[in-house]
């Protein structure tokens, strides 16, 4: 089968990869539409350390069942499926309590194994969340938004509090939806003022352009003073870690769904002085995926407005280097078919 993979640094290639008959309880799926992220964008730059190169990326998918082995019900043949990327060991101490998603032994495809972004993908039936409602490229949305889900439910935000959102990426735009839809007043913070502005078409109430104005007094002013219930950080990057902290008030959580590639400083007493709870928010439980779908279901086509930019999967190999070059897109989707 044809797929397309990360050879080196900014260089990627069709491949011809050998497609293996699937074993008991797994499944072969014809993938149908394939989502790039920022870990694979990162791949391609050369500056995902979870990654071993040449790898093939993707890991937000979505297909359609043509084959099933031993011990998996016939009935899935021809259903249109997500994929939850994600493997789960089952003896771990995340596992063992429940926390499937933060499973220490975790291989998500495209990052610690080889992903989607091929013509079909061998895995485990339990790993599919059939769907017949959504439309087919639909589908590669719910991975992502079901991210900034999860970072929502670990935060508990709730009716009434107010949430800072900063980063307005696909994780960020799962986390604005996520808590606007628990009835939160949400504040989202971008440097790009195209995605802050699309962010209030998603149910942020306002929106701040961070380097046009100053972030901090802009919050204090919306607050009246009290700072944020919740701050969900979905950047990465040091000063967004500790702003986080800034931006909380006294009482307040953090989650943080980014991850700094460099060292964080922090004033530590802020820790104590507002008794913030700081929280890790890990990938995304069935439940984050199930709430995403029905989400997605009341837009219908509006969820369209998702996608920046499609690739036919014969031009696949010009995806990411078409994101580098454009760093201000929001979703690359790849559709192998309509």
């Amino acid at each position: 089968m044809k797929a397309v993979r990360i050879e080196a640094e900014g260089q990627t290639e069709f491949a011809e990869v050998e497609l293996r008959s699937p074993g008991a309880k797994e499944v072969v799926l014809a993938i149908r539409h394939v989502g790039l992220c920022g870990s694979d964008l990162n791949t391609f730059k050369g500056l995902n350390p979870l990654v071993e190169l040449p790898r093939i990326p993707g890991h937000e998918i979505g297909g359609e069942v043509i084959a099933v082995g031993a011990d998996v019900d016939a009935g899935l043949l021809g259903q249109r499926a997500i994929v939850v990327p994600y493997t789960n060991c089952g003896s771990c101490s995340s596992c063992r309590k429940g926390r499937l998603n933060a499973c220490r032994y975790n291989k998500t495809l495209g990052v610690q194994q080889d992903g989607g972004l091929a013509e079909f993908l061998v895995l485990p039936a339990e790993k599919l969340i059939p769907n017949a409602s959504l439309a087919p490229a639909h589908l590669a949305l719910v991975e992502p938004l079901s991210v900034g889900f999860h970072a929502v439910a670990r935060g508990s935000v709730a009716a009434g509090e107010t949430v800072v959102v900063l980063g307005c990426g696909m994780i960020g735009m799962g986390a604005i939806i996520g808590a606007a839809a628990r009835g939160a007043r949400v504040i989202a913070v971008d440097v790009n003022a195209q995605k802050a502005e699309f962010a209030c078409q998603f149910g942020a109430s306002d929106v701040i352009v961070a380097g046009a104005e100053d972030v901090a007094q802009r919050i204090e002013a919306l607050t009246v003073g009290d700072g944020a219930d919740v701050v969900i950080e979905a950047v990465g990057l040091p000063l967004t870690f500790t702003q986080a902290i800034d931006f909380a008030g006294f009482a307040g959580r953090v989650v943080y769904v980014g991850y700094s590639k460099a060292p964080v400083s922090y004033e530590t007493r802020f820790f104590n002085l507002k008794e913030l709870d700081i929280l890790g928010s890990r990938n995304a439980t069935r439940a984050d995926f199930e709430a995403v779908v029905a989400y997605l279901e009341t837009l219908g086509a509006q969820a369209d407005a998702l996608i920046s930019k499609r690739f036919a999967f014969d031009k696949a190999d010009q995806a990411l280097p078409f994101w580098a070059a454009n760093p201000d897109t929001l979703k690359v989707v790849i559709e192998l078919a309509p």
